[in-house]
């Protein structure tokens, strides 16, 4: 079955713009949660072993909305954890560019970027996906909603609207948080290998299938 898949970091390596507080919550309570009961609903359908990509399309498409909710969950937050960054780094190469075509600049980018974020109602994800041509958009989903479904786009960033990705530490401040996201947390060096991948027609960044779970490293020492 899936495993929690370890952070990239160690939990304090994102202070002061993420807590270690949050970060042991965030992943070790809400993310772990996800993916257990998506083992347990699994097993409970008899579902033969496939990735989790797989899983959350067949959901979909099947309507097996609570399945879809914590596989979706499950994913999306393994995808969260890979967009985060210990050290502040700007866009670079083509992504840069792609940026600059569809936004103007990249002052204009973390604008449209924070004001999605802000006019998102609830709970969700603000995505900056790319399509095989090259072009980038942003995409904002409610709850457990997922590019990944969407054969034609592919997943570049991803920021958790849920509050409790951010409420520890900017309360009610959803625009703080995503302020401190796209100006300093963001991996762009992860957001370009995956604009790569688009431009290729490749799937891009995968989770760990039960196998490669069982291997995963232990997380890597603090920074």
């Amino acid at each position: 079955m899936f495993e929690l898949t370890p952070l990239p970091f160690g939990h304090g390596a994102l202070m002061p713009r993420m807590s270690r507080e949050t970060l042991e919550i965030h992943h070790g309570k809400h993310h772990a949660s996800y993916v257990k009961k998506t083992n347990e609903l699994i097993a409970a359908a008899h579902y033969a072993p496939m990735s989790l990509e797989e899983v959350v399309r067949r959901a979909s498409e099947n309507g097996d909305q609570d399945l879809f909710n914590n596989a979706a969950q499950a994913w999306n937050h393994g995808f969260f954890w890979q967009c985060l960054a210990p050290a502040p780094q700007p866009p670079g190469g083509d992504l840069a560019a792609a940026l600059d075509r569809s936004f103007g600049s990249r002052a204009n980018f973390e604008t449209e970027f924070c004001d999605a974020g802000v006019g998102h109602f609830g709970s969700g994800w603000l995505w900056l996906v790319a399509t095989p041509d090259g072009s980038v958009s942003l995409e904002a989903t409610h709850d457990a909603q997922t590019p990944i479904v969407d054969s034609g786009t592919t997943p570049l960033l991803v920021c958790d609207l849920w509050e409790h990705a951010y409420y520890l530490d900017y309360k009610n401040k959803r625009l703080k948080f995503l302020k401190a996201f796209v100006g300093a947390l963001a991996h762009w060096r992860f957001a370009e290998s995956q604009y790569a991948a688009a431009r290729k027609g490749e799937a891009g960044w995968s989770y760990p299938g039960p196998a490669e779970a069982k291997v995963a490293s232990k997380e890597p020492p603090q920074r």
